[in-house]
Order: C-alpha cells, then sequence, then structure tokens
C-alpha cells in the first residue's frame, strides 16, 4: 500500500504538472495572438496540432512501452514535452508555433494520462482500477492549479518567460522525478496493458456511443479551452474570467467524486444519463443569466458537476456493451475520434466566438450536448432488453 501511495503522489505531481504544462494558451492566447500579430483561432490551432498529433503517435507510443518500458517511455516523454514548450517560447511565427505543438502532442502521448494508467496497472495489479480513478479526480485540477499560476508568470515574465520557465521545470524537475523516483517496468511489462485486440464492434450501440462520446467531447472540451474567452466576451474582467475557470476545475472534481462515492450502486451509463442532462441546463443558466451572480453560480454547479461526471462516464459506459476482454480495444477505437473533435473545438469556437459571439457559441454548445443525450437515452433503452455479462 505505501508503495502504491508514493507511486500514485508522483504520478498525481508530474501529471498535473505536465497538464497544467501544456493546458496555458486559454491564459495566454491574446497575447501570443498580438506577438504574432494574429487573430486568436489561429493561435488556438496549436491545441488542435497537439491533439491530432498525440493521436497519431499513440500507436507508435504503445509499442514503445512494449519494447523499451512504460517507465522509461515516460520520462523521455516528460523531456520532450520541456524541449517543445522551450521551441514554443522561441517561435519566430506561426508555423514555428504549431510545429513546436505537433511535438508536444507526440511527447504527450508518451507521458500524458493514458501513459500514466498504463504505469498503474503494470504497477498496481488488483488495486490498479482505483489508483487510475484517484488520479483522474487528481489530474481535474490542473487547470484550477496552473491557469493562475500562468497568469501570474505572464503578468511577470511575458508569455515567452512563462513557456521557458514551464519547460524547464519539465526537464529538469518532472524528467528526472518520473526518470530515478518511479519503479522501474521490464519492457515486456506493458504487453498486457497495452495490446488491443480488434473486437467486433459493429452495429448501433457502438456508433451511439462514439457519437454520444464525441458530441459531449467537443462540448467540454471547448469550454476547457475557450471558456475565459467566452466569460471575458460576456463581460467579466480576465482575473474574474480566470477565477470562474478554475472554480469550475474543482466543480469538475466534485462530479468525478460523486460518480466515485457512488460507482458500486449504479453504472456508467447511468452516471452518463445524469451528467448528459446537467451539462446543458449548466449551459443554458449562462446563456440566460451572463455574468450574474446566478448565471455564473448555476453554470459552476451544473456544467461543472456534470462535464467531471461525465468524464468519468465516458471511461465507463462501454463496460455497459463490452466485456471486459474488449473494453480496451473500444475505448482505443473511441479515442481516435474523441481526440480529433477534442482538436477541432478550440480554432472552430475561436472563430465563431469573434464571428457570432459568446451567446451563439454557447446555444451551440447546448444544441449538441443535448443530441448528444439524446443519444445516451436510445443507449438506455437498447441496454434493457439484453445488459452484457460485464454490466450484470
Amino acid at each position: 500500500m505505501r508503495r502504491n501511495l508514493t507511486i500514485l503522489a508522483i504520478l498525481a505531481l508530474t501529471q498535473i504538472t505536465g497538464w497544467g504544462a501544456v493546458g496555458t494558451l486559454p491564459v495566454i492566447a491574446r497575447p501570443v495572438a498580438a506577438g504574432f500579430g494574429s487573430a486568436l483561432p489561429p493561435v488556438f490551432l496549436g491545441t488542435s496540432v497537439m491533439f491530432v498529433a498525440m493521436a497519431l503517435a499513440a500507436p507508435w507510443a504503445g509499442r514503445a512501452f512494449r519494447s523499451h518500458g512504460t517507465q522509461r517511455v515516460m520520462s523521455w516523454g516528460a523531456g520532450l514535452i520541456g524541449l517543445g514548450l522551450c521551441l514554443l517560447a522561441l517561435a519566430p511565427n506561426l508555423p514555428a508555433f504549431w510545429a513546436a505543438w505537433a511535438l508536444i502532442g507526440a511527447a504527450g502521448a508518451m507521458f500524458l494520462t493514458t501513459a500514466a494508467y498504463a504505469y498503474l496497472a503494470e504497477q498496481a495489479d488488483e488495486a490498479a482500477r482505483g489508483l487510475i480513478g484517484t488520479l483522474m479526480l487528481v489530474t481535474g485540477l490542473a487547470g484550477s492549479v496552473f491557469w493562475p499560476i500562468t497568469a501570474f508568470l505572464e503578468h511577470l515574465l511575458g508569455w515567452r518567460g512563462a513557456l521557458l520557465a514551464y519547460g524547464a521545470v519539465m526537464l529538469l524537475l518532472v524528467c528526472p522525478l518520473i526518470r530515478f523516483a518511479l519503479p522501474g517496468t521490464p519492457p515486456a511489462a506493458a504487453a498486457t496493458a497495452t495490446t488491443a485486440t480488434p473486437p467486433a464492434r459493429k452495429g448501433p450501440v457502438f456508433a451511439l456511443l462514439v457519437v454520444a462520446i464525441s458530441l459531449n467531447s467537443f462540448t467540454t472540451f471547448g469550454i476547457e479551452a475557450l471558456g475565459i474567452e467566452i466569460l471575458r466576451s460576456l463581460g467579466n474582467e480576465l482575473p474574474a474570467a480566470i477565477a470562474i475557470a478554475s472554480a469550475l476545475g474543482f466543480c469538475k472534481v466534485g462530479g468525478r467524486v460523486i460518480d466515485l462515492l457512488g460507482g458500486k450502486r449504479w453504472d456508467g451509463l447511468s452516471t452518463g444519463l445524469v451528467s448528459g442532462a446537467m451539462i446543458p441546463l449548466g449551459l443554458a443558466i449562462l446563456w440566460l443569466g451572463g455574468a450574474g451572480t446566478m448565471g455564473i453560480g448555476g453554470y459552476l454547479l451544473l456544467f461543472g458537476v456534470g462535464s467531471g461526471a461525465f468524464a468519468v462516464a465516458r471511461a465507463t459506459m462501454p463496460l455497459v456493451f463490452y466485456s471486459k476482454a474488449d473494453y480496451a480495444a473500444a475505448m482505443a477505437t473511441i479515442a481516435l475520434p474523441m481526440n480529433l473533435i477534442n482538436a477541432l473545438a478550440p480554432p472552430v469556437l475561436a472563430g465563431l466566438l469573434t464571428g457570432i459571439g459568446p451567446q451563439a457559441v454557447l446555444g451551440l454548445l447546448g444544441a449538441l450536448s443535448l443530441a448528444a443525450l439524446v443519444l445516451l437515452l436510445r443507449l438506455k433503452a437498447l441496454a434493457r432488453p439484453a445488459q452484457s455479462p460485464a454490466a450484470a
């Protein structure tokens, strides 16, 4: 137990730092755009490039885990993220800026989230599921912790100085911590956790799962990437917008805690339905209330808790329909369109925000989340007549 807790503490610290370091764009986008003489959408394209590169590099990263050991590959990924952040800080123009984001995305496939979960699966055996859930809870705080720090560093050092500081932290702290403080893994240990055998996943159930998860992922990730800009467009000053966005992160963690506490009493689809209904309600309250206290409060409570719980539900809903043997392959298949959707969200919403305004953007996101809820209701109807052995 003590060994597992030590591993969890190191992974939590390094994953929060990694996601915080690569999640700076919502705070520094405007000064970056001013520095390049660009509009906001091309700047937010950097996040899209990162997620596309992360999706495309994932199969290669899985083979690297098996060949070299997950812990070693994670340390390489952390170092490459640090290098990519330094290249971002030194980028003379937008093409160089996007190229640095591509490097960060490829490195993220080696270090962020999936790699950490695979490492826990190798090291913790039966305790892995609980540790993965706890790590998911903790990493949800990355934005809440790092957005205020990023705003302070940007004010003190400028956006280039802030990125250089984060690059140094990844190179000099996170990379050595992963390499020397975590127990090593032999190259063959990762095979079970990362090998996906393609199951038969054709048919309406899988299609409904993919589309419902992707629609809500576009909505929640779009808010995460553009939330500060949307709040500013609604009339909030930058410090208030950052504070609200940070509070949203804590509300998301609350949603994950609620799902964790009730995880043995209901399945992932039930969590998905409840949280999927909260997401459009929260957006509707913000759309109606704007920057007022009621609008912000309802948005934080409903959208924050709902999106946090849905983050857990999208990882557990496939277990309602697929056996544990098929689960990993199903999630791997879902991950590709989900990451591509995540990649589209920042530039698309940034362009819409400047073109049609925050109210219309909130209306569009609300409509997408409502469509996802309809699909989840259809999945619930399909689950009733024939529950899978995994659900039972």
